[in-house]
Order: structure tokens, then C-alpha cells, then sequence
């Protein structure tokens, strides 16, 4: 194919990323935090959990950028393998919510009637409990750890994608196209998860993108309250935790940790914005 062949196409694609600028920021924000992870191997100067009381409590400096804690560890390499973590937490603590409420809400707004009635009644349920108050009270039952931080928000989250899709379906059902299915004779699965599903689906999909900045906050609340990634792990949340103690001495041990959690819940939320303008839906 030759260059000239190819050569218009480029102008669209300057044109499309030329007028979403909040879309190219925040996808280049989150994808800077995605290679930081995978490469965290080669990018760490250093073993995050190394101990070396020669240089505990060091401040920034062409040695140590992010400067050391308490107990001499690299801060810098503290964050750049806390990022694996903490973008874990937010992606599988987002999918199996996700799942689930799409599942919940697709087959509630499809049949209606009793089985609408049943599922929504849960969700008023779960609904009426604070979030953060029920999701510490199952991992407290559960017992520390990632594992129970995961069921938690499975077993709490899915409640809003169950609403956002069920109020979709309940519109959709009565469509031309949906009636047109049911006359052909598409079974009850295909016309739900075939034909109304993906035509439903667009709402949900960016408000996983604003519950990812729910989720990371949480998991790194959790984190911070013992409940979650225990020591000597390095996650943000920890990091912050076990800085705490030397807020007016040691600065930098939250500070650098405290930024990142926050520079990534802004990615997320700005691409929930972006996503949000881009496939015409308003939260």
C-alpha cells in the first residue's frame, strides 16, 4: 500500500484525540501507572522491602528521590510496586461487582414481576447500610487480606450496576427491535443478553469507571486500617499508614504515597468523564 494511500487517515485520528483532550490526558495518565507496574521489575532502583538502617529517614535526594521511611526502604520503589497492587484492587474490584449487577439487573428488567420484585428488594436491603460501614463489617468477619477485600466489594458493590442496567432494560424491552426477537422466536438468553444487553450496557460501563476511583479509595482505606495488604507489602495505603507517625518529621512518607493514590483516582475519574461524553451518556 502506498504512503499516499494511507496518508488521510492520519488527520482524522489528530482530529478525533484533537477535541477529547480530557479523554488523551486521563488515557495517558492511566496507561503511565499501567507501565509503571509492569515494569516495575527493571524501573525500581530498588527491593521495595529491603531494610537498611544506614539511611532510614533520609529526605529527597539523587540517592533516594522519594527519599526512605523507618526503616530505610526506598520510597520511590515503595510506589512503583504499589501501583501493581493498587491498579489490581481497582481493576478486580470493579469486574466481579460489574458481573454480577449486570447479570442481577439484565434478568430483573427482562422477566419484571416477582423475580424484579425480589432482586430489587435486595438491593433496597444492602442499600440501606452505609457502604464502607458493611464492606469493613464482612472483612472484619472474613478476616484481613486482598481475598476478603475482593468478596466484600462482590458482595456490596453490584447493587448500582444492577440499577443502572435494570432501569435500561426495563425501556428497552418494549422496543421495535426487542417485540420484532420475541416474534422470530429468539430464545429468553439471546434476546436479553444479545440484543438488549450491549444496547443497554453503555451507562454501566462508564460509572465502572467512577467506581474504580470508589474502589481504589476503599481498598486503600482498608489498607490503611489493618484490614487489608498487610506489611510489609507495599501499597499505598499501607504506606501512608505507616508514615503516619512521622508526619512532622518524615514528611515524604505519606506525601509521595498520598499523590499517587490520588493522580490515579483522578485518571479514572476523568476517563469516566470522557467515556461519558464520548458514548452520549450523562451520569
Amino acid at each position: 500500500m502506498s504512503i499516499e494511500a494511507i496518508a488521510p487517515a492520519s488527520p482524522g485520528w489528530r482530529r478525533f484525540f484533537g477535541r477529547r483532550p480530557m479523554l488523551v490526558l486521563s488515557a495517558g495518565l492511566l496507561l503511565f501507572f499501567v507501565l509503571l507496574a509492569i515494569g516495575a521489575p527493571i524501573v525500581a532502583p530498588y527491593d521495595p522491602i529491603m531494610q537498611n538502617a544506614e539511611v532510614r529517614l533520609q529526605a529527597p535526594s539523587l540517592l533516594h528521590p522519594f527519599g526512605t521511611d523507618n526503616f530505610g526502604r526506598d520510597i520511590l520503589s515503595r510506589i512503583i510496586w504499589g501501583a501493581r497492587l493498587d491498579l489490581q484492587m481497582a481493576l478486580i474490584g470493579v469486574i466481579f461487582p460489574f458481573l454480577i449487577g449486570t447479570t442481577v439487573g439484565t434478568v430483573a428488567g427482562f422477566f419484571g414481576g416477582i423475580v424484579d420484585a425480589l432482586f430489587m428488594r435486595l438491593v433496597d436491603i444492602i442499600l440501606a447500610f452505609p457502604f464502607l460501614v458493611l464492606m469493613l463489617s464482612i472483612i472484619a468477619i472474613l478476616g484481613p487480606g486482598l481475598g476478603s477485600f475482593y468478596i466484600a466489594m462482590a458482595l456490596v458493590g453490584w447493587v448500582s450496576y444492577a440499577r443502572l442496567i435494570r432501569a435500561q432494560m426495563l425501556v428497552l424491552k418494549g422496543s421495535d427491535y426487542a417485540v420484532a426477537a420475541v416474534s422470530l422466536g429468539f430464545s429468553r438468553p439471546r434476546i436479553m443478553f444479545r440484543h438488549l444487553l450491549p444496547n443497554a450496557i453503555a451507562g454501566s460501563i462508564v460509572f465502572s469507571m467512577s467506581d474504580a476511583t470508589l474502589v481504589l479509595l476503599s481498598g486503600a482505606a482498608v489498607s490503611y486500617l489493618g484490614l487489608g495488604v498487610q506489611p510489609p507489602i507495599a501499597e499505598w495505603g499501607v504506606m501512608v499508614a505507616e508514615g503516619q507517625s512521622f508526619i512532622t518529621t518524615a514528611w515524604w512518607i505519606t506525601l509521595f504515597p498520598g499523590l499517587s493514590i490520588v493522580c490515579l483516582a483522578f485518571g479514572f475519574s476523568m476517563l469516566g468523564d470522557a467515556l461519558g461524553e464520548l458514548l452520549g451518556v450523562h451520569e
